[in-house]
């Protein structure tokens, strides 16, 4: 029978239609994925840059300019290039009305990142100040915007300026809450540009960046001369480019791009290249090698150029054309017959680069058989454990379900915001528990401190207890595909030992599982230190320099609480440090960084020099501790 309750009336005011400005800030989660404050790599904030650059380089990649300007300062970000620039009588337009582009013919675009004429004007209308400003053949027109909407449209006048585009933003501080660009992320950002455009030269504020070699460099980038197996791999063809080499750590590093893109999780061209050196590595060696040992430890980019791209969602983070061109080979069939051609040739060539590849199969084959047993054993003792009622404090929507649902812009969204806290102790577990979000928000209750783990071999996960059942509540037991949360936050609380478990626990992520901290699903919860109240407002501080403004704001003499554990944190006010302004601290590994040096610095025995670190700025500490407690 029909619900007639009239508080679900369906008539003509139920019908809404929105303008492109409204519809973009109204779902903004179609155009740009999730928001975020810019603590992850996938926040919104970096993509509103991506797709003002992405222009640029194609501009760069149909043979016009060859330096792009980037200044970030303030918050405001400001792009120029020196392409051709937009058509001076169409700079409003291309900036402000869905659908109007130049990349839909497809002679004046080859092979372009972006297709849909809907990247700037994304950019546009989640930005409180949007400037665009064209120059060509000694003329320039300029239009201002905010929030999407004309605010003011200059006559076109004469100009000295080099012909290009100069685009100026700041994000919406109402859609994107205390966000902040980390100069890490954006760095990253424009040197894959450069690798995948040799020779383009790309200033981001005081850096200049170029890369003469592409892939080479990238990979020479991501990894130690000193841990690798056999000097890098690197071949190209037309639309394809490829770079490999296996090194010491554990797990399967490997990077995809599109046309200059950065296909963050993957694709048909992504899978087809795994597929593709499993098939060459065993015709090569004439032996039916499994395909994770030939792909345990690999580190390896491939990037390829496509004529218009089909990605599977705005943000282009994962390819899912099948062909190469209209009526071409697939994507599959191409990247295969490449490899099969030359890496086969390179390793009949480089004799003992295929002696070193071998030797490092047949060592990840002996490992894992040496843990088969103790895998079996370890997955029996995780049942047993009654994981998801001792220890895992499970969510109802994890990242890689595929349950229909109704709304699936908000599943998604739930998806995204996946997230489980690895905490110590039954106090701030059941602070957690209670304060979080079901759907999406998961805690994992460890038992003490763990091992110390630096050194030993994967053997140990299966071994210990708390790694056992961390690696099966994640499901990264055999690779990252299966993982269940986006998001892996360490809650520990803010003392010694506090800070000695976040670190054990880095040191188990990025000793058997550095892809997480690579893909930047790794970060650290940040809790309030200080609760500064008077009868009247409450304000949680986050560092020494906030209780300060907050004891000057309130005046006289306000009550100061001083939080060690996050067990102090009552249920109700830990809501609102694990909701929408959860401030999250990524694990990030910086240009130079060398995992197992990094590791052996601050986990491994007492070197002298960590010795004399840490006497040099054990007084300092102090000070700023007893001042704490003033």
């Amino acid at each position: 029978m029909a619900n007639n309750n009239k508080d679900h009336n369906y008539n003509d005011d139920s019908i809404k239609t929105l303008d492109w400005r409204e519809h973009i800030r109204f779902r903004p989660g179609m155009y740009i994925g999730k928001l975020g404050d810019g603590a992850s790599v996938d926040d919104g904030i970096y993509v509103l840059l991506k797709e003002v650059v992405d222009n640029c380089i194609d501009e760069h990649t149909m043979g016009f300019g060859k330096e792009i300007e980037i200044k970030i300062e303030n918050g405001r970000v400001t792009v120029r290039d020196y392409g051709r620039g937009i058509p001076l009588g169409k700079v409003v337009d291309v900036v402000s009305k869905i659908n109007t582009g130049a990349k839909y013919d497809s002679s004046v675009f080859q092979k372009s990142v972006g297709l849909n004429g809907v990247g700037t004007k994304a950019v546009n209308a989640l930005s409180s100040s949007f400037i665009v400003e064209s120059y060509r053949d000694g003329r320039v027109k300029s239009a201002t915007f905010a929030k999407g909407v004309l605010v003011r449209e200059e006559k076109e006048t004469t100009s000295k300026e080099k012909n290009g585009t100069r685009v100026s933003f700041i994000p919406d501080d109402t859609i994107f809450k205390n966000y902040k660009f980390l100069d890490e992320y954006v760095e990253n950002q424009f040197w894959n540009y450069c690798y995948l455009n040799t020779g383009l030269l790309i200033k981001v504020n005081d850096k200049e960046l170029i890369s003469k070699n592409g892939l080479l460099d990238f990979l020479n980038r991501k990894t130690n001369a000193d841990e690798l197996c056999y000097p890098i791999i690197h071949i190209k063809g037309s639309d394809i480019e490829v770079a490999l080499t296996h090194n010491q750590d554990y797990g399967e590093d490997i990077f995809s791009f599109v046309n200059g893109q950065f296909t963050t999780q993957g694709g048909t061209h992504q899978q087809a290249f795994r597929e593709s050196v499993v098939k060459v590595v065993r015709e090569f060696y004439k032996k039916d090698y499994d395909a994770t040992d030939i792909r345990q430890s690999i580190v390896a980019a491939v990037a390829i150029r496509v004529q218009e791209p089909v990605f599977e969602s705005q943000t282009k983070t994962k390819l899912g054309s099948q062909t190469i061109s209209e009526g071409g080979v697939t994507v599959k069939k191409f990247i295969e017959d490449f490899l099969s051609k030359e890496l086969n040739n390179y390793l009949h060539k480089n004799v003992a680069t295929a002696d070193a590849l071998k030797k490092r199969i047949e060592q990840n084959e002996k490992e894992r058989k040496e843990l088969s047993g103790i895998r079996k054993l370890a997955n029996e003792r995780a049942k047993k454990a009654n994981l998801h009622n001792k220890k895992l404090r499970d969510c109802r929507i994890h990242l890689n379900d595929e349950t229909p649902v109704k709304n699936k812009e908000e599943f998604t969204l739930s998806q995204q915001n996946s997230t489980i806290f690895i905490t110590e102790g039954d106090s701030a577990s059941g602070s957690l528990t209670k304060a979080r979000r079901v759907e999406y928000q998961a805690v994992f209750s460890l038992r003490g401190k763990p091992l110390n783990c630096f050194g030993l071999t994967k053997k140990v996960v299966y071994e210990n207890e708390e790694f056992n059942l961390l690696q099966h509540a994640l499901n990264i037991e055999d690779s990252l595909d299966g993982l269940r949360y986006n998001k892996i936050v360490i809650a520990t609380d803010a003392d010694v030992d506090g800070m000695h478990i976040r670190l054990l626990l880095m040191t188990f992520f990025l000793q058997f599982f550095p892809e997480l901290v690579k893909k930047g699903h790794v970060s650290i919860l940040e809790t309030p230190l200080f609760r500064v109240r008077n009868k009247q407002e409450t304000i949680y501080c986050f560092n020494d320099e906030e209780r300060k403004k907050a004891i000057q704001k309130l005046g006289t003499k306000p009550e100061i609480t001083r939080f060690k554990g996050l067990g102090e944190i009552n249920p109700d006010e830990f809501i609102a440090f694990i909701g929408p302004h959860i401030r999250l601290q990524p694990v990030v590994l910086e240009q130079g960084d060398h995992i197992q040096k990094l590791l052996a610095y601050y986990m491994g025995k007492n070197t002298q020099e960590r010795q004399e670190f840490i006497i040099s700025n054990l007084k300092v500490e102090i000070d700023k501790e007893e001042e704490l407690i003033k």
